[in-house]
């Protein structure tokens, strides 16, 4: 069997900017945000310039520090997939 290829996942144009002025609301900088969600800064600014979609793990992260509305928390987490990053089958069973 050989190796699994999962396709990169595109997220939404307006998912960047949104948790961008999210962070910039609460009153954090990248790195200080990136800090208190556990996350590499580079990783932060990647989600934020719509290059990543975040697992369902780090969206459910972001939204508390982040201190997501409703509707923001919706949008994220209609992004976030299941089955990447800290979420990958691979990394709950280590």
């Amino acid at each position: 069997m050989g190796p699994i290829v999962r396709q990169r996942r595109i997220p939404p144009p307006e998912l960047g900017p949104m948790l961008g002025r999210a962070r910039l609301r609460a009153g954090y900088r990248l790195r200080e945000a990136a800090r208190l969600a556990g996350l590499n800064p580079s990783y932060l600014f990647k989600l934020e310039s719509s290059q990543r979609v975040p697992s369902r793990t780090v969206a459910e992260i972001l939204a508390e520090v982040l201190r997501l509305d409703e509707a923001e928390r919706a949008q994220l987490f209609a992004a976030a997939v299941g089955d990447a990053g800290r979420d990958h089958p691979l990394k709950r069973s280590a």
